[in-house]
């Protein structure tokens, strides 16, 4: 049973923490930032029961929180006030599971990305499934420019042999209008002010490395790919942080890039002496602070580690296995 705490979040964060394949412990925590306090068992306390397996994304979008449970094959749609369940949406086709990844939210529409090889539309008032768009495989990430949906296929459970596209869809037609060549296996996805789209093509993390590449979303047509090592990106202001995990070295690496002149201002912009494992970097425009997820060594519990807008190291929060995505409460 759920607890009987109802009480509005406030000065804090959830974090969610996607745990072990197959091991159905996801888990989401709760962090206060009043007292520091941090409480692992915060989605089970307030829902009832556990997260499922493999949570791999979580956004807020109007009143509500939305949380992407792989594996289990279903989204949670929670109350953001007071984080308790709304609906328990399942994922399944036809008695398959779809494999949810990845979340966009547009013009009252979430876009999920789906390992069947489709993107779903949920209406985010009835929560219902409207549309199911057929891209390419293993769609992981999304982003919108103009009215152009953004959707990266990455093949990830066909490798060696993995997708190098992007799929274009139509934002009025909701179909697909075009696919670009990237790179091998592209994954996280990102617009800038000017509109262009940027795509992590993730190689096959041993002969391809991986890079960011940028789209002209007028042509639709790649127009550039980058030379430094890249696995995430995310705003930070106008500009981006582009971050990297070497997987055969354990290093971490966060640079800061400029999108408006196309250039690396600085690729050690944090200094990351206190993070073992570098999973995920998120920017809080409010507290005007970095937020790097450290998945230290992928079986025991990890941290979120706090740094100034310089990238100078605060201090840290223990938190559950694999902390991945963030929302802030201000």
């Amino acid at each position: 049973m759920p607890c009987e705490d109802t009480s509005a979040l406030s000065n804090g964060m959830v974090v969610l923490c996607e745990g072990l394949f197959q091991q159905n412990n996801s888990s989401i925590s709760f962090i206060d930032f009043n007292n520091g306090a941090v409480d692992n068992s915060f989605f089970a306390n307030r829902v009832g029961r556990q997260l499922g397996d493999t949570g791999n994304d979580m956004q807020k979008y109007g009143g509500k929180i939305y949380v992407v449970v792989n594996i289990s094959s279903t989204i949670e749609v929670l109350d953001a006030s007071t984080f308790t369940s709304i609906e328990q949406i399942s994922m399944i086709n036809g008695g398959t599971s779809k494999q949810p990844r990845s979340l966009y939210f547009h013009n009252g529409n979430v876009y999920v990305t789906c390992y069947d090889g489709f993107v779903d539309v949920i209406d985010t008032t009835s929560l219902n499934v409207i549309q199911r768009i057929a891209v390419g495989t293993n769609p992981e990430g999304l982003t919108v420019s103009g009215n152009k949906l953004y959707v990266s296929n990455s093949g990830g459970l066909n490798a060696p042999v993995m997708d190098s596209t992007v799929s274009v869809i139509d934002l009025t037609t909701h179909q697909e209008i075009q696919k670009i060549t990237v790179g091998l296996n592209p994954g996280p996805m990102i617009t800038d002010q000017a509109g262009d789209v940027y795509v992590i093509a993730r190689g096959n993390y041993s002969s391809i490395p991986s890079r960011m590449v940028r789209i002209d979303a007028t042509t639709d047509q790649v127009a550039e790919q980058f030379s430094f090592d890249a696995s995430g990106v995310t705003h930070f202001n106008n500009k981006f942080l582009v971050s990297y995990y070497d997987y055969s070295t354990s290093q971490n690496t966060v640079g800061l890039f400029d999108p408006a002149n196309e250039v690396m201002e600085n690729p050690s912009f944090m200094g990351l002496a206190d993070v073992t494992t570098l999973y995920n970097v998120q920017y809080n425009v409010g507290r005007d602070q970095i937020f790097v997820s450290d998945a230290m060594n992928f079986t025991n519990t990890g941290y979120v580690r706090v740094y100034s807008n310089a990238g100078v190291y605060s201090h840290s929060y223990h938190v559950g296995l694999n902390p991945s995505k963030m929302v802030f409460y201000d």
